[in-house]
Parts: structure tokens; sequence; C-alpha cells
């Protein structure tokens, strides 16, 4: 297929709260095809504006990895240098410019500066998606209405260019104007817009992944398509152009980082007994709340902690609650950081499952794959933990996020950070009221860099 993209972002306060939008279009129908926005937290109008074009380009390889691309963008900072004409010196430009050119072949893509009047698909999106980041949303393809606003005026441009030449004066033609190719502009880009807005939420700039993922969109996608499968894969590391990590990781910034926090005890814990999101929802024993106090105050103390995010069980919601009042911050629920459904086991130990599931059991044991009667896999869970990280990451990049949330999840994120086996899950040992934390990196990479910390419990 032959594609036009349309790609824009904006920043307002330049950097300030963000947003990107890109519309991949039919070339030979001019048929909108694809549309991708998304709020991306604290960031300047070039990085946006990077952003647009990677989503739209990873939306069109979606469609046809074999196409051609035409992009038409009203930011000369990214025409010129993803044409290679202007160099490319900024630190967070060069991670950037270095995913687009990843997704298709350098031969299948030609850059186009157009004035911002030509780009106003792409620069609704990103207003969308600006205006979903104040609610606290993220943007829905379902609620847009960037393509009927601008349907009309694509509508308008198309009659005007079909009406006979006659009717129209003879012009002479336009030529590009001569840019420079030794020096690097400011990312600062003027035909963005810039509206100070300090009342939406400080987050940093967004981890990327390197290699060409469509589902790392953060918009849905248009009822065009479906969105595929992805992630950062369940048993290897992400792809990219190198996997150097920690201390000989190079410069990428500022990483994304998740500290795990295993819920305080319930009157189940000590007992062993299966306790996942398929059966009751107890709440923290006299011991669980003492436990959920003690990490409150050592989180205070070490004043990293930026946001809270829960998983909707109660005995997450309340070591979350206590964390939160410590430190002033609100708890956000995520539902993909609950524990597995253990189905049949929930409520049993392992002897008693043993006992009456021994079959069963011994398949569970055995296979990621298999799930408890009326339950979840481990497979099942990590695909439900991995598309829950790449949402985080992408909405607190940059920032230190507490994830108050269960034994499953915390294991699944460091076997993933790792690249270990699924059997991998069986060998860790999670205490309650543990601490872990997992660097995210913009090159996709991550580091493990803590793990079951139990010092502030210590008398």
């Amino acid at each position: 297929m032959r594609f036009v993209i349309e790609a824009d972002g904006g920043s307002r306060g330049n950097p300030g709260p963000a947003g990107y939008g890109a519309v991949v279009i039919d070339g030979d129908s001019g048929e909108v095809l694809a549309e991708r926005a998304g709020f991306i937290g604290v960031a300047t109008n070039n990085v946006a504006e990077y952003r647009g074009l990677i989503a739209g380009l990873r939306a069109a390889f979606a469609l046809d990895p074999t196409g051609t691309v035409r992009v038409r963008m009203d930011s000369k900072l990214v025409v010129e240098q993803m044409s290679g004409r202007w160099k490319i010196k900024h630190p967070d430009m060069k991670p950037l410019a270095a995913q687009a050119r990843s997704v298709f072949p350098a031969t299948s893509v030609t850059y186009e500066w157009i004035p911002r009047e030509e780009n106003k698909h792409a620069d609704r999106l990103a207003n969308e998606a600006m205006d979903a980041g104040k609610r606290g949303e993220q943007w829905d393809a379902s609620a847009s209405t960037a393509d009927l606003d601008t349907r009309a005026a694509r509508n308008v441009a198309a009659s005007e260019s079909a009406l006979p030449a006659a009717t129209d004066p003879v012009l002479p033609a336009a030529t590009d104007p001569v840019l420079p190719v030794t020096t690097d502009p400011v990312t600062t880009d003027p035909a963005s817009p810039v509206t100070n807005d300090p009342a939406l939420p400080a987050v940093a700039e967004p981890a990327l992944s390197v290699a060409p993922d469509p589902a790392l969109s953060v918009g849905p996608d248009s009822l065009k398509g479906a969105r595929p499968p992805g992630g950062r894969g369940l048993s290897s590391p992400p792809a990219g152009p190198s996997p150097a990590q920690g201390w000989s990781a190079p410069d990428m910034g500022a990483p994304a980082t998740f500290v795990l926090l295993r819920h305080g005890e319930t009157a189940l814990t000590p007992q062993k007994r299966f306790s996942g999101s398929g059966g009751t929802d107890p709440v923290l024993s006299e011991a669980g709340l003492a436990q959920a106090e003690r990490v409150a105050a050592a989180l205070a103390a070490r004043g990293t902690i930026e946001a809270i995010v829960s998983s909707p069980l109660t005995r997450c919601r309340q070591t979350a609650s206590a964390v939160a009042a410590r430190l002033g911050l609100d708890v956000r629920v995520e539902e993909g950081l609950r524990e597995t459904d253990f189905g049949a086991f929930e409520g049993l130990t392992f002897a008693e499952a043993k006992e009456r599931f021994p079959a069963e059991l011994d398949a569970w044991l055995a296979s990621p794959d298999a799930a408890p009667p009326g339950g979840e896999s481990f497979a099942e869970v990590a695909v439900r933990v991995a598309e829950t990280r790449d949402r985080l990451v992408e909405r607190y990049a940059g920032r230190t996020v507490l994830l108050v949330t269960h034994v499953t999840p915390v294991k699944t994120l460091v076997r993933l950070a790792l690249g270990a086996p699924p059997e991998s899950l069986f060998r860790m040992e999670l205490s309650a009221a543990s601490l872990t934390a997992v660097a995210y990196y913009a090159d996709g990479n991550a580091s493990v860099r803590l793990f079951n910390d139990t010092s502030h419990l210590r008398p």
C-alpha cells in the first residue's frame, strides 16, 4: 500500500503537558485508515512531534509492513532531521529519531514539510489527547471528532483541486527555502501550539520501545484495524539496538522506576493459602496494618515516590492508603495489577489443593499455560501484567511510582525485566509488605534494582 501519514504534537508550556496525534491515509483513495493519539505527560513540542511520527509509522506498519510512506508534518525540525539535512545533536531527539527510522526501511519513507493549516487533522488529535490528559484520562478513539471536524476542509481542498485549470491564475512554481545543514535548531518549534496550563499533572517524558511495536500506541485503534498482540514480550528482553542495562546502559535520561510493594499480611498469609482475585477479598490483619504503617514511614523518609497505583483488591488498597496518607498523594486503581485468579485453589493450602485436585495442581505446576479449574494461567496473567506495565511506563516515564500489588504481578514484572523463563516464578520468595524496584529506560531496556527488601519491617 501507499500511505500518507500526517503527524503532529504539542506542549502546553514547552515543556509542559504534551500530546501527539497521527493519521494514516490511503495514498490512492484518500481514505483515513487509522488514527493515533496519546497524552505523554510533560515534554517539549519536539518530543511530542516525534512521538506523533513514531505512532503514525507504527500504525502504517501494522497495516502493511511492505508499504511506502509519505510523511507530511508542519515541524521543520522533524522533517529536516529525518530527511538527513539537519544533524541531530540534542540527546532527547536521538533515540526518538532512531525509533522512527527503525519502523520502515529508509528507502520506503519520504518526508515533506507542510504549513500548519494543512495539518489540522493530526493537530486536532494531539489537542484531544492533551485535553484527555487534563481530565486524567487517555485519548479514546470512539470519542474523537477529529476526522469529522477536518473532513469538510479536506473536501473543500479536494474540490478546489478539481477545478479546471483555466479558472486558476498561473502562478510561478514555488521553491523550498534553503535550509541550513550544519546547525541543529533549538528544540523549541514555534509552529506548535503552546498554552500554559499549570493545572495538569506533572509527568515526565515517556519511555519508548525502539523496536517497531504498534501495540504500544496509547490511543485505541481506529475501526479500520485491530490492535495486534504486543507489549515487550513475555519471556524475552525487549528488542533494541543494544542489550546494555544498568551500569553499562547509555544515558537515556531518567527511567520510569516502579517501586513494587506487596500488600501487608491478611489472615490467609501466614497460613500460606491461595489468595487471588477469584475468591474472597480479605482485609489486612492487625499485623498487616502494622506492616503498612512501617512501609509508609520508610517510603516517606526516602521521599522519592511521586505517584501511587494500586490493585483494586482491598488488601492492596488498604496498604496503598497508609502510604498515601503519609505522602499526601492520591491512589490510582489499576485493574491490571490484581492477583491471579486461582479458581478452585482459592482459599486452600498447597497440601489441600494437592489432595483435592492432584492432576490439576500437577498440570499447573508443569506449565504456565495451565490454569487452575475456573482460574487464570500464569501465561494469561503475564499478558495482562505486560500490557499494564506498558501503559504505566508510558504514563509515568521519568518518575518514581509505587505500585501496590500482589505476589504474581511482582514476580512477573521481575521475570520479564530479566528475560527469565516462566518457571522462575516458582524460584522467587516474596514476603508480605516487601519492596522490589525495576527501572524502565527510554530504549526499552529494564533494570532490576531491588528485590524482596523487608528491612523497613525490622524493629
